[in-house]
């Protein structure tokens, strides 16, 4: 499947900005710079250290917070320039964080129906279209469910069909399998390649799981507030290879370290695997030195 069906730019941040404090004490630049596009259906990772800036990228394209300067554009909208910031997030951004934020007192169903309040469709037609994407999420014999009779994986599944309520443009991720086991996790990132396939959903998921970022089409690295680097996800071998020429491993054979560990065949099969991977993903470093 190609990264985009037809090109049109539905994320869009020039020169992203954000810095906290009020300049009396230390500040903190959380992003710096920042600027890059995506398309509509694409599936895209953001991923990078702790405070490197990724969640607060996802809250300025999500207007959930505004930048010291620059600009994010979503669906051709400066959120800049918008005044109703709830009616934009509730029309035009999906939601799913770490934390599934269900209200404990409202069944499945009743939690999917939330957003749906106030944006003109009868009750008849919010209880409709919220059992269709919980059954759409493989949910439809858990409606009258409360949250605290649901799996973890299951409360992320009714997160999703809550995010997908009123058809938004996008759909944010902040670590939505963060919680889970791996197999819950699996079955949720099943969901996301579904909505991306059969739908063409924009998603965009922020995640520390390099396992989960594999599985989208694009991942931009970010550190220090900035995108550091931006990959085409590939074939399984090949991300095991850029994977490898990235780790603690790859960069001490390429940089020429030390390896006592290894002898001198596997040495030499390693450069030949970190060749394939620099040359894969674009990563400048020497061969090890025998």
């Amino acid at each position: 499947m190609e990264l985009n069906r037809d090109g049109r730019v539905v994320v869009e941040a020039v020169g992203l900005t954000k810095v906290y404090g009020d300049g009396r004490a230390a500040e903190v630049r959380a992003l710096d710079n920042v600027s890059f596009r995506i398309c509509a259906a694409e599936f895209v990772a953001v991923m990078g250290p702790s405070g490197s800036g990724k969640s607060t990228l996802l809250n300025m394209i999500g207007a959930l917070d505004r930048p010291t300067s620059g600009q994010v554009f979503v669906n051709g909208q400066d959120i800049g320039a918008l005044r109703d910031l709830d009616g934009f997030r509730a029309r035009t951004v999906g939601f799913v964080f770490q934390l599934h934020n269900l209200i404990p007192t409202l069944t499945a169903v009743e939690n999917v129906e939330v957003p749906m309040r106030g944006q003109g469709l009868s009750e008849r037609m919010q209880r409709k279209r919220a059992a269709e994407l919980l059954a759409m999420v493989g949910l439809g014999d858990r409606l009258s469910h409360l949250p605290s009779q649901l799996s973890g994986g299951q409360r992320q599944k009714v997160a999703i069909a809550r995010a997908l309520a009123n058809d938004p443009a996008i759909i944010l991720a902040d670590e939505p399998t963060g919680n889970l086991d791996s197999a819950s996790g699996d079955e949720l990132l099943s969901v996301f390649e579904q909505l991306h396939s059969q739908r063409g959903t924009t998603i965009i998921i922020v995640t520390h799981d390099a396992a989960v970022a594999r599985r989208t089409h694009r991942i931009l690295m970010m550190q220090d507030g900035r995108i550091v680097h931006e990959d085409i996800v590939g074939d399984a071998y090949s991300e095991d290879l850029k994977a490898l020429a990235r780790s603690e491993l790859g960069r001490a054979v390429l940089g020429g370290a030390p390896l006592e560990i290894l002898s001198a065949a596997e040495r030499e099969m390693m450069n030949r695997m970190l060749a394939r991977a620099v040359e894969r993903s674009k990563v400048d470093a020497p061969v090890y030195d025998q």
